[in-house]
């Protein structure tokens, strides 16, 4: 079944590794709701006739900055245009100095019944590095408030590969979460986007990343400790207990079809994709004042079905069918890519177990360069 995902585009501060699109001036941020809820009437029909939801998904920017009345808001209309599963996933992120025990008691008595923590580290300098608002402190507090008010489906937000002498900060922070217990994290490597405030210190010459070893290291340590633990890495970057997977987003690595919400959402209907305006201004005037939304429609070849279905699944502990992949979507890769497949299973970097191609730990370290080797140009 399909989801549905709401952009909420708004911040406290800025952290310095984020490229997402957010403001920091709520002033906005009640027309944006009702801009919210008129775009579920004019796209309500996106996905076909009344289809039911099976997750829905608070995305941003940051949804715990949205109020008790705002939330109630936007899911009465929600369901005024959509069936909702009985046992539909809810997840709203969550910064930790947002998750006060009134904030919790307000989620709890919500629709909400998944929580996606930002904790980032438990290293208070690295906090400040980032730029982050909740302090270490709040890190373990927030997850285990999370806790106390009902909530046991909850994930927790990683970062790695932040400069540091040694691995000591890392192993730490990984320490620290699994004391939490919670059922799901996900980890990721940091990157340095061009238009962040880390890009541009790159850019001035007072930052500087680790070296791709350093991460490396760390993704390996990540993966170690993760299976130590019990934990079940289902994406290059997801890691849960059995069975507590993110739904959500694994429909979005499957190609299930979703309804994007709120300014720089996408939109898939299982053909094409929609891009809407990365502007909160434009979007609320072109929404409440015109009953516009302003997107841009990307229509997809077959060769960009099949190269995407190779991107999302390639990161996944399910692999790609490549049984699929020549059937439904036109691209024969034991037929095209014989040797280097053969050449990827002889290095250790990926198994092919019958039609399923898999990467091995060895071959998630270079992913993004195995996609781009396996990729077809139009």
């Amino acid at each position: 079944m399909p989801g549905l995902y709401l952009h909420i585009p708004f911040c406290k501060q800025a952290c310095h590794y984020c490229d997402f699109h957010f403001s920091t001036s709520l002033g906005l941020k009640q027309r944006l709701v009702q801009a919210l809820v008129r775009e579920l009437e004019l796209r309500r029909d996106y996905l076909g006739p009344a289809p039911t939801l099976d997750t829905i998904y608070f995305g941003g920017g940051t949804p715990s900055l949205l109020s008790a009345a705002e939330l109630e808001e936007i899911f009465a209309a929600i369901h005024r245009h959509f069936p909702v599963a009985t046992q539909a996933e809810i997840t709203l992120e969550a910064n930790p100095d947002d998750l006060s025990a009134a904030k919790l008691a307000e989620l709890a008595a919500s629709p909400v019944n998944r929580l996606s923590i930002g904790l980032q580290s438990f290293h208070e300098p690295h906090l400040r590095l980032m730029n982050r608002a909740h302090t270490a402190g709040e890190s373990t507090a927030a997850v285990q408030r999370a806790q106390d008010a009902g909530f046991d489906n909850i994930s927790i937000d990683l970062i790695y590969g932040v400069p540091a002498s040694g691995h000591h900060i890392w192993e730490a922070d990984l320490a620290n979460a699994f004391a939490l217990g919670v059922p799901h994290v996900s980890a990721y490597a940091l990157t340095i986007e061009p238009g962040t405030a880390f890009g541009h210190r790159v850019r001035k010459g007072t930052f500087i990343a680790p070296p791709d070893d350093f991460v490396a290291t760390q993704f390996e340590l990540l993966l170690a400790g993760m299976r130590t633990q019990g934990y079940e890495q289902y994406e290059i970057s997801n890691f849960c207990q059995p069975g507590r997977e993110s739904r959500h987003n694994g429909n979005y690595w499957r190609g299930v079809p979703y309804l994007g919400l709120g300014p720089s959402a996408h939109s898939y209907d299982g053909r094409n994709r929609q891009f809407t305006l990365a502007n909160n201004p434009r979007y609320v005037e072109a929404v409440l004042e015109r009953g516009e939304v302003p997107a841009t429609v990307d229509e997809l070849s077959a060769t960009d079905r099949a190269n995407e279905y190779l991107l999302t699944t390639l990161r996944t502990a399910r692999g790609c069918d490549l049984a699929y992949l020549r059937d439904a979507l036109g691209l024969d890769l034991p037929a095209t890519r014989a040797p280097y497949l053969a050449e990827l299973t002889a290095r250790g970097l990926a198994r092919l177990q019958g039609d399923v191609l898999t990467l091995t730990d060895a071959g998630k370290l270079l992913a993004d360069h195995i996609t781009l080797e396996l990729f077809i140009a139009d």
